[in-house]
């Protein structure tokens, strides 16, 4: 399963300095006082709190400390502090684990799931769980589907709809389905439809999607003149699979992130929107989750693709035995609530890999 081990990933850089057990009471009190509030946290709002049971002057002088260490920041004049990526790592990696997982919305996740159209389409499933995501933790929401190279055909359905009016319906294993529909001048027999499904799935019948084979599949010289016309004027409904196959992203929760998260920096704000646009800087960013077998999180600067470093991502792959065939991701501020992330990332990539393996061939 390819979401057996979700533990945390440290992130690149160099070993954290240890903290007492009051810096770290005072750090993940500021952590989630900002993220709470998007504000900077000052000494009044930490002093007196259960569990910190010290002089104001003691908790200025180890958000001092902290600041020295590089855990807070401490932003113009104000007299709070802020966490730095290296505080927000310190968070996740030491603190986070002693802690109880948040709990995230599981219902909704294994909801989105388990309705009957879901079990039809892999893609259909992928577009709710998404919008599921988004809306449990206010967060960019990406899916992403499983790679063409791991589709192959299951079945293909000739159909007359029309009398010069004929569909061809194919299904792939990953549970998509792509239809097309075909024109002839002269009316088509429906009984040339029906031989043409069973010479299809005949001939193409599991082999992977785009594969040079298929086309080579499909030429049959004893076939009759008739016969091989009416294949080769279907033949693009599958021998161009792969560019309706295509890797494909599912991104929910742009509005919402935006109302949000509206006092984020504009140009990180811009630069993510384009990234969502393009693609191509999300799924390699995302490709770095597929590749492992563990919660994959990076913190601000630990993003490799400069334009994203004033984010987090939270992630985690799905998939079957000993194949991983998709990323569940979430993308957001650096003071995102990472419990809550961590959790329903946790969740999602659990629950889909078990739906796939009930569908996935």
């Amino acid at each position: 399963m390819s979401s057996e081990s979700l533990a945390p990933a440290r992130g690149p850089g160099a070993p954290l300095p240890p903290l007492t057990a009051r810096q770290e009471f005072i750090l993940r009190t500021v952590v989630e006082e900002h993220v709470s509030t998007g504000h900077p946290v000052g000494s009044k709002h930490i002093a007196g709190r259960q569990g910190l049971e010290v002089a104001s002057s003691t908790v200025r002088y180890e958000l001092a400390r902290l600041e020295d260490l590089g855990y807070l920041s401490h932003p113009h004049t104000s007299a709070g502090r802020v966490p730095t990526d290296r505080g927000y790592r310190y968070y996740v990696d030491e603190i986070l684990p002693h802690e109880p997982p948040h709990p995230a919305s599981g219902g909704a996740i294994a909801r989105a799931l388990e309705l009957g159209e879901m079990r039809r389409e892999v893609d259909a499933a992928l577009r709710r769980l998404v919008d599921v995501l988004a809306q449990v933790t206010n967060l960019l929401s990406i899916v992403t589907a499983p790679q063409p190279a791991s589709a192959t055909v299951r079945h293909v359905e000739v159909l007359v709809l029309q009398p010069q009016l004929v569909m061809v319906v194919v299904i792939t294993s990953t549970g998509a389905v792509t239809k097309r529909v075909y024109a002839f001048e002269e009316p088509v027999d429906p009984g040339l439809a029906d031989w043409a499904a069973a010479f299809l799935n005949e001939r193409v019948r599991g082999l992977s999607v785009g594969a040079r084979m298929i086309e080579s599949r499909l030429e049959e010289p004893s076939l009759s003149r008739r016969e091989r016309e009416f294949v080769a004027a279907l033949a693009s409904a599958l021998t161009d699979l792969d560019e309706e196959e295509r890797e494909s992203v599912y991104v929910a929760g742009q509005a919402r992130f935006l109302a949000e998260y509206r006092d984020q920096d504009l140009r990180e704000i811009d630069a993510l929107m384009q990234a969502i646009e393009e693609r191509a800087v999300l799924l390699d960013l995302l490709r770095g989750a597929l590749a492992r077998n563990e919660l994959f999180l990076r913190i601000g600067a630990e993003i490799a693709e400069p334009q994203l470093r004033g984010l987090s991502v939270v992630a985690a792959n799905y998939g079957v035995a000993r194949r991983n065939l998709g990323t569940v991701s979430l993308l957001g501020p650096r003071r995102m609530d990472y419990r809550l992330a961590i959790a329903t990332v946790r969740e999602a990539a659990r629950a889909l890999s078990e739906y796939v393996e009930g569908v996935y061939e």
